[in-house]
């Protein structure tokens, strides 16, 4: 196939939403990378491409030129565009149209697409849907600055539990990890016992906890299938090392929250100050 049909039916199958057309544009080898996930393989569209399909369902690639380098490179130039319907990375939708200009440099090989190298402003998306963008050291003397995500089921039950994970990978690795986490964290809401998760990227560390009402509910998170597969993929290639454990709270301090009228702190567990006042509302233990 001439390597403008193929980059033509690659944008295609972006703009139609097809994982599978995707995927069977890329050589058995072929490779994926831009400024916001890294390095993967194009045969795993889902890394790349369906968590924005998911965040904007109407999401469309214009293309502004074609240039063909030599019988085996391309560059396009492209403006995508859509509007935040869906959940990005965890975080509620806005509403929030955006418009992108980015390039990328697509290489061919006999089977297909070898390599696609996308380049863009990372922070022009975010910027664009009204969100932080924080520029910040990855370390400084013994300290590691990185990213972070948490999820709430609303439950306000005292942790009787937390599961702690650890994992170590390369950079390339990282997009797909956050990505089957994101998949993992969103099963865990309709587990029975969930009380809210917190995970952190520190450069090629990723640190997750959750807390439970009870020991027993982590036994679910290894029946899920979700995490089963994830773990499949861990053992096989995914990271270079990583620990899990459950610990159980020596004790918990009862809650503070600050009385409404007379502004004294008091435990929550009271529901009135002694001034006769009412207390806020306490938030959840996690």
């Amino acid at each position: 196939m001439h390597i403008k049909d193929l980059s033509s039916a690659y944008f295609n199958a972006w703009n139609v939403h097809d994982c599978a057309a995707l995927s069977a544009t890329f050589a058995a080898d072929g490779l994926y990378s831009d400024p916001a996930v890294g390095e993967v393989s194009g045969k795993n569209p889902e890394i790349f491409a369906e968590h924005l399909w998911q965040a904007f369902p109407d999401l469309k690639f214009e293309i502004a030129s074609y240039a063909e380098i030599s019988t085996t490179k391309l560059v396009a130039e492209w403006v995508m565009t859509g509007t935040n319907t869906g959940s990005l990375n965890s975080l509620p939708p806005t509403a929030k149209t955006v418009r992108l200009k980015g390039v990328d440099i697509i290489v061919v090989a006999d089977d297909g697409i070898k390599s696609v190298t996308g380049y863009f402003d990372s922070k022009e998306v975010p910027k664009q849907l009204g969100l932080n963008v924080i520029v910040q050291p990855s370390t400084v003397g013994s300290f590691s600055f990185g990213t972070s995500v948490a999820v709430q089921s609303g439950n306000k039950t005292k942790p009787g539990a937390f599961s702690i994970t650890t994992i170590w990978n390369d950079a390339s690795q990282t997009a797909e990890i956050q990505f089957r986490s994101r998949e993992t964290m969103k099963q865990m809401m309709g587990m029975e016992g969930f009380i809210g998760v917190t995970s952190a990227r520190l450069g090629e560390r990723g640190i997750t906890i959750t807390a439970w009402e009870k020991p027993e509910n982590v036994a679910q998170i290894m029946a899920n299938p979700t995490h089963q597969e994830s773990m499949k993929q861990f053992h096989s290639n995914l990271s270079n090392g990583g620990v899990t454990s459950v610990w159980i709270p020596h004790h918990i301090n009862p809650m503070w929250v600050r009385c409404t009228v007379c502004n004294k702190m008091n435990h929550a567990e009271k529901g009135v100050c002694e001034c006769g006042g009412a207390l806020a509302e306490a938030p959840p233990y996690f």
